[in-house]
């Protein structure tokens, strides 16, 4: 299962992407809302990998994250493949590229690193819907189309998720 790192976002923040996760789910589309776990909140994800051994805890804990300070997310962002993910943009500034290069060396070592969350791969994002099909992302963009274009906030922690073990914690505090 997958290991990550990934930013959560202040409570009003949470609370406007969560509006647009009800919205899509009201029009009956794909929607993070969709999932249901304890854990499954708007964050935006620094690092991915298969494993984290001891070595790259210890490391994650010495990033410095931008905890409290501003995040921006813009207008809508469609990856593709053989369906489609829609997201918001994090429009990046110093102190967010600076949080991901600290998460990518503290993985340096580790297996199962996708090559799209390398320094200047990396796409900062925070997923409203997956796995839609053509005319479910032209209904998405449509339900979508009356949000604001930038929403502004802070970067309230960061956290680890653990997909064996179903849990995360604050990464700047032992696990």
């Amino acid at each position: 299962m997958v290991q990550s790192v990934e930013l959560v976002l202040d409570p009003d923040l949470d609370a406007a992407v969560r509006g647009e996760w009800a919205l899509l789910l009201d029009a009956d589309l794909p929607s993070q809302a969709r999932h249901t776990g304890e854990s499954n909140a708007p964050h935006v994800t620094l690092g991915v990998a298969d494993t984290v051994d001891d070595a790259a805890e210890a490391a994650l804990r010495s990033v410095r994250y931008g905890v409290g300070g501003p995040v921006r997310l813009g207008g809508l962002l469609v990856f593709t493949g053989r369906t489609f993910v829609l997201s918001r943009v994090v429009v990046p500034t110093e102190t967010l590229l600076a949080a991901h290069r600290g998460v990518h060396d503290a993985l340096a070592h580790v297996s199962g690193r996708p090559d799209t969350t390398a320094p200047g791969a990396w796409t900062p994002h925070v997923t409203l819907a997956r796995r839609l099909d053509a005319a479910q992302l032209a209904a998405a963009l449509e339900v979508l189309a009356g949000r604001p274009r930038e929403l502004d906030g802070t970067i309230m922690a960061a956290r680890r998720w653990d997909g064996d073990a179903r849990r995360t914690w604050d990464v700047t505090r032992a696990a």
